[in-house]
This record gives structure tokens, sequence and C-alpha cells, in this order.
């Protein structure tokens, strides 16, 4: 019986047994690869996009001053209209009435001066004669005294003051009659201006956005804002116009007259560029936000009041900003920091101070150096101190 293939098989697998053996924990673990990128500056701008709506620059509601008739309007919806333009007129009888009767009241008046004048032209006269009779009597008196009775001269004295009395009364009299005069005047002048209200006109140049009344029509008297009074015409102005954007609260603070921004029309396919005219200075209850106003020059008129845009409002610009990417940093609101890679392939551990956030990137202000590597992924599974091999993004 031969059993020489067994033996030649047991002796190879004691070889086998006996060859050498590898240890792998003798090798140092593999430092893991980490994504950094290098802290450099660039251009940075904080944007903020608002819906905001186009108001006419100018617009009010035409009302009579005074109650009337529409007699004619000469304007309607979408007529173009300049400053001072005529555009309706009134009836209004019982007004022509009493200027009528106030042009009289100072015809009167001036008769009454004329007639006060003459009485004091005979009043004058009358007390020259007295005066000159009293003097030549009080004259012949001083040089005779025993000549005339003393009866007789208060006799004259006494006609002769009443003289200048009378003068002054008849001086009164002119005086006051003058006053009623320009009181006749200032009704006639009332009338007249109560009348000119009759007139409707443009305060300014515009377009007529809507009609509220026909001719025949009874209007009553606009005297206050708050009254039910029909109005006859809306004119509104839209050679320029108010774009009113609600800045939110978190922003309020950055808002600045004169901040540029660029201010889109979806409709119209069109992008213009503006600047802030103005703002309210106050947060609205409801909504916590800001009414700011843009004014847009619109001399064509393609853009209507009531459209929509979109606003982009830059809110901060950095140039040459030292910035590295969001994901780069942790814990921005509190204690922010980030991961640095340094020459010797370890992670240390930097607390930044922050500026301006773009959506993909943020300003360091101090903490990091331009140049110097931060991790920008995998931030969690690395600790400071450990070694890790740096794989630039970006690099080929």
């Amino acid at each position: 019986m031969k059993v020489y293939p067994v033996v030649t098989l047991a002796l190879m697998l004691c070889a086998c047994a006996r060859g050498p053996k590898t240890d792998s924990s003798s090798e140092p673990p593999r430092a893991p690869a980490v994504a950094v990128v290098r802290a450099a500056a660039a251009d940075l701008s904080r944007d903020l996009e608002l819906t905001a709506e186009f108001r006419a620059y100018q617009e009010v509601e035409l009302h009579a001053k005074v109650a009337g008739y529409l007699k004619e309007i000469l304007v309607d919806v979408g007529d173009h209209v300049k400053a001072g333009q005529l555009l309706a007129t009134l009836e209004i009888p019982e007004m022509e009435d009493e200027l009528r009767q106030a042009t009289a009241g100072i015809r009167r008046s001036d008769a009454e001066v004329l007639r006060a004048k003459g009485d004091l032209a005979r009043a004058e006269a009358a007390y020259a004669g007295v005066h000159s009779s009293y003097s030549r009597l009080a004259a012949v008196v001083k040089a005779r005294p025993n000549l005339v009775a003393q009866q007789e001269l208060d006799d004259a004295l006494a006609r002769d003051r009443s003289a200048e009395a009378q003068v002054a009364a008849s001086k009164a009299a002119v005086t006051a009659a003058e006053q009623q005069v320009q009181v006749s005047q200032s009704g006639e002048e009332r009338v007249k201006a109560l009348s000119a209200y009759s007139r409707i006109s443009a305060p300014f140049a515009g377009v007529i956005t809507k009609r509220y009344a026909d001719v025949g029509s009874m209007i009553q008297a606009g005297t206050a804002s708050s009254s039910q009074a029909l109005p006859v015409v809306r004119l509104s102005q839209i050679d320029r116009l108010r774009l009113v954007l609600p800045v939110p609260e978190s922003v309020v603070s950055g808002v600045r007259v004169g901040m540029p921004l660029e201010v889109k029309v979806a409709t119209l396919g069109r992008t213009v560029a503006g600047r802030v005219a103005r703002f309210t200075g106050r947060l609205q209850t409801a909504t916590r936000t800001m009414e700011t106003e843009v004014d847009v020059n619109n001399p064509a008129g393609v853009i209507m009041p009531g459209m929509f845009a979109t606003a982009l409002l830059k809110l901060d610009r950095r140039k040459g900003a030292l910035a590295v990417p969001v994901a780069a940093v942790s814990g921005h609101d509190s204690s922010p920091s980030v991961l640095v890679v340094d020459d010797n392939g370890k992670i240390e551990r930097r607390e930044v101070k922050l500026g301006i956030e773009t959506p993909d990137k943020v300003e360091i202000l101090s903490g990091l150096k331009p140049g110097e590597m931060v991790v920008v992924g995998g931030r969690g599974e690395l600790r400071e101190g450990q070694n890790v091999e740096p794989k630039l993004l970006g690099a080929s």
C-alpha cells in the first residue's frame, strides 16, 4: 500500500504553516482626507429681494368747493391733462345773484362815502365861520374888557366848540363809510373766489383714472375730507411713480436714503436702476415691515400704477473682503469658529469674527489670515490636533 501522496500533502501544509507571517498592526493608520479651501479676498454684497407695488406719484380725487349742478365735463377716463387745464364747470345761479348784490353793496358804500364827505365839508365851513366870529369877539374882549358882555362871549365859545365837534363827527362818518366800502369789497371778492370754484382745474399734470359724475349731476360741496360728497374725477400722476417696498424688521436699520437697488418688472421684461428716496421711519404693527419708497421715472407711461415688481435691495457691499464658504463656519449666532489645517496637516480650531454673509460666502473680520486652509466638509468627524490630508477644492 502506497502513502506517498498523503505524506507529501502533509509536508506541504507544515511548510506553509511555518512560513513568514505579516503583522498589519505594525503599519501606521492613514490620515483621513478632508476637503479644504483657502481663505481669499472676494467682493461681497448682501442683497435682499422684495416684491413691491407701483403707485402713482400723486393722486387726488377732485371735489367741488361749492355745491352746484355739473354744467359740463371736458375730460374722460384715460385723458392726459396739463397742470391748470379746465376739467369741468358747475352751474350755480344763486351765486350770480350774490355777486350782483355784493357789487350793489359796493356802489351803495361808495355813495355813503360821498355823502359823508359832503357833510364833512359843510361842517368844516360852518366851523370856520363860527370860529372866526368867536376869534374876533375874543380879540375885542382882550383889547377892551368891558365892551362885550361875558354871556355873549360864552355863547360864541359854545357855538365854536359845537361846530368843531360836528367836524369831528363828520370825519368819523367818512372813516366809517370808507371802512364799509372795504367790507363790501371783501364780500364781493369772497363771492368771486367762491364763483371761481365753479371751474374745476387740474392741480398737476397727469391722467384721468376715474370719472364719477356726468353732466347734470348734483355736486355737493366738498368742505371736508371725510364728507360723502361726490367727487368729479380722479387724477393720477404716472410720468413718475412710487415703488413701495415692505422692508422687514430685521434689515430696517440698514436702510439709507440714496441706497442703490435694481427694479425688475417681470411683466414688461425690464430692469431699471433706482435709489431709495424716502422711508417712513416706523414699522407697521400688523406686518412688522417699514414702507420704503423708490422714485421711478416713467415718461412713456408703460409702467402702470398697481403693477408688481421685484426690487433687489443692496444692503451691504465689501470689496476685497477676506471670505470663506458658509459651510466652513459653525456657530454663526453664538461663537463662530472654523477648522484650520496648518502646515503640518493638523486640525486647529479658530474662533472668528464674522462680517456680512451672502448665500454662499461669509466675511471674516478677524481670526483668520489670507491663504490659510479651512475645512468645508465632515467637520463633525474631526477633532482638534488630528492629522489630516487636505484636498484643496477646485485644484487639479
